[in-house]
């Protein structure tokens, strides 16, 4: 009998990909798109599934057969990253920002709380950076306009932390669902002060953590609910910032 092929090789998370795909495309919409931008996409997605079998692999606290896809995965990134890199040097000036997503990532993994508030947080953050450098390795040279745009990627991906936790895991804790609810009303103030209509977007997505958490729906509805709404931000941060 065939041994089982090892965990890790496919990710499943699948909030994860518009969270992975949002920041990418916008930062390389709004930068304008470059050839550096085939192996930087890329380095980010082989990255990510590194990322998510290297969380696995020390979540299972380093058993052997997590390891096949850590080493895998990781090599090609390491691989792409050099491509990246000579295709333009310059953007290695960006990677130090992702060493505290990073490790705060798989720390979280190794201690078995990757599930927690601030686990989520700290990858979004991660998550955002990327709107910035998409948008550097391209021939955009608005930097201020690009961290608006990852400001606006990271409030609303740090809002669907609070809103899926609240419909999902934290359904009918009232305190949790107040502070899902407060955070994307401050989201929307600061959106307010570079975009009315933005903020318009994120106020209606204020009224949706208020209502549909307790609607009752499954986390495959919720899931393409957030696609529209990822979708929605996207093109309005494009039009409006």
């Amino acid at each position: 009998m065939s041994r089982s092929r090892s965990p890790g090789w496919v990710p499943n998370q699948h909030g994860a990909w518009a969270m992975l795909a949002s920041p990418l495309a916008v930062g390389i919409l709004a930068g304008g798109p470059a050839w550096v931008h085939v192996p930087l996409t890329a380095l980010w997605f082989v990255g990510y599934f590194a990322f998510f079998a290297t969380s696995l692999w020390l979540k299972a606290r380093r058993r052997p057969r997590y390891w096949p896809p850590v080493r895998a995965y990781g090599t090609g990134a390491a691989l792409l990253g050099l491509v990246t890199l000579a295709v333009q040097p310059s953007l290695i000036a960006w990677a130090p920002l992702f060493i505290v997503p990073l490790g705060v990532g798989l720390w979280a993994a190794a201690a078995r709380r990757e599930r927690e508030l601030l686990s989520g947080l700290v990858t979004v953050v991660g998550s955002g950076l990327m709107t910035v450098v998409a948008y550097a390795a391209g021939p955009g040279t608005d930097l201020q306009r690009a961290w608006l745009l990852a400001l606006t990627q990271f409030l609303y991906f740090a809002g669907t932390v609070f809103y899926v936790k609240s419909a999902i895991r934290e359904r009918g804790n009232r305190r949790f669902l107040g502070v899902s609810i407060a955070a994307h009303a401050v989201a929307t103030v600061v959106v307010l002060t570079f975009s009315p209509w933005l903020a318009l977007v994120f106020l209606l997505l204020t009224v949706r953590a208020a209502v549909v958490p307790g609607l009752g729906f499954t986390p495959k509805q919720l899931g393409i609910g957030e696609v529209v709404s990822t979708l929605v931000v996207a093109v309005v941060s494009l039009v409006t910032v």
